[in-house]
């Protein structure tokens, strides 16, 4: 009877020599995966060591600001298991990339240039790179006005055919469509915001920050910080349209500076980082597009009184976390969600080991990784998936103004 050694080392000289079907040509598998299939396949048990060969490995992409001698995109292999990164270097030279998002098959990775002007034109720009999933190299091949000023946030609509973003600096919201191969195609949809807040320093004019889809993919919700709004737009997803909903918007408290929502896995409650006041706000959601208020927490720490922005929040896969960093108090705030999603409790808040910082789960749901901007340096964080707490397990410096994070399956 042959060993799993000696099966192996004929599976590997069988390989080329077999027709393997379409699908297994593919370049997204590997020959060491091919080999595992067809052990499993024949054997009815997995070769030890190769079903998880690439399992916990992803290359992470990192969006920067063009500041402190930072060029655009870099990239960092992400080990999974151990939350230890290493720098792969650059890999896109861009201006002011600061979020990133990659698509679904992870071929396209799609950035901002948060820019005020972009070829003549008071707006910036959205670009779509070619990825190389083995390497993490990147190449330009589609660029797009993003019809305002300052772009700092992209989402794909639940079709995965248009991609929405918000103009922070110009104060509007934009759709655009996807092409063959993942190309940007021209607007599709654009609305102008108008209007004020009571902050006459950050709130001036219009703000958006950010802008989703609903699981059904009918309405889409736009945050702005300028306005204290969450604006509803019924979506068309045949053609890529925004039209206002009814009621058109849902008001925040004034002065609070809405930033950046999630959803709770049940779709039934919506949670909004407050950017001014570092408060968080849990609203009800219908799905005819209604949200109500039900709470309004701080997310500072106690005794806290200097200057702090709130960035980034997120909650776990289960329902049962949220997270929130905030800009000046340079923490991380840990809330627990009752059962039925509408409810926050503190739970704990711990210091960034930076500053200025915004931050992504991994795939996983196991690590936090924290990217500090103004220290420049990425911490990563163990989440404790039974408590929600959270602690610091490594860390890398000389990443220049980390800001935004997407991961990428590794090859």
């Amino acid at each position: 009877m042959l060993g799993f050694g000696d099966t192996y080392s004929l599976m590997r000289h069988i390989l080329p020599v077999m027709a393997i079907p379409k699908r297994a040509r593919n370049p997204s598998l590997s020959p060491k995966t091919v080999v595992c299939v067809l052990f499993t396949a024949l054997f009815g048990t997995v070769l030890p060591g190769l079903a998880e060969a690439n399992l916990h490995r992803y290359i992470l992409y990192v969006g920067t600001y063009s500041v402190r001698g930072s060029r655009g995109i870099y990239a960092y292999d992400f080990d999974g298991k151990t939350g230890v990164l290493s720098p792969l270097g650059l890999k896109a030279k861009s201006t002011n990339p600061s979020f990133v998002i990659l698509s679904p098959d992870g071929r396209v990775l799609y950035a901002v240039t948060e820019v005020a002007e972009y070829k003549g034109q008071s707006s910036g720009a959205i670009q779509a790179y070619q990825v190389d999933a083995k390497t993490g190299d990147l190449k330009l091949m589609s660029e797009v006005a993003s019809g305002g000023a300052g772009p700092c946030y992209l989402a794909f609509d639940k079709t995965k055919s248009f991609l929405l973003t918000a103009n922070y600096g110009g104060g509007s919201v934009a759709v655009f469509p996807l092409r063959a191969g993942g190309k940007i195609g021209e607007a599709s949809g654009f609305v102008q915001h108008h209007g004020s807040g009571l902050n006459p320093e950050r709130q001036g004019k219009p703000h958006p920050h950010a802008i989703e889809t609903t699981l059904d993919n009918q309405f889409a919700i736009a945050a702005d910080l300028g306005l204290d709004q969450l604006l509803v737009y019924k979506f068309d997803s045949n053609n890529g349209r925004l039209s206002p909903s009814d009621p058109r918007f849902a008001k925040v408290h004034g002065g609070s500076g809405p930033r950046h929502f999630a959803f709770h896995p049940n779709r039934q409650f919506l949670y909004l980082v407050n950017e001014i006041d570092s408060s968080v706000s849990v609203f009800a959601y219908d799905p005819q597009g209604t949200l109500v208020e039900k709470q309004t927490i701080t997310a500072l720490p106690k005794g806290f009184t200097g200057q702090s922005d709130a960035s980034d929040i997120e909650v776990d896969a289960s329902g049962s976390y949220l997270y929130v960093s905030n800009r000046g108090a340079d923490t991380i705030t840990v809330f627990g969600i009752d059962p039925e999603g509408a409810m926050l409790t503190l739970i704990e808040t711990v210091p960034s080991s930076g500053k200025t910082p915004r931050f992504t789960i991994d795939p996983s749901g196991r690590f936090m990784l924290v990217g500090n901007e103004n220290s420049d340096n990425v911490v990563v964080f163990h989440i404790d998936r039974k408590s929600g707490r959270l602690t610091k397990i490594s860390e890398i410096a000389h990443v220049i103004s980390p800001i935004g994070f997407a991961f990428l399956e590794a090859r």
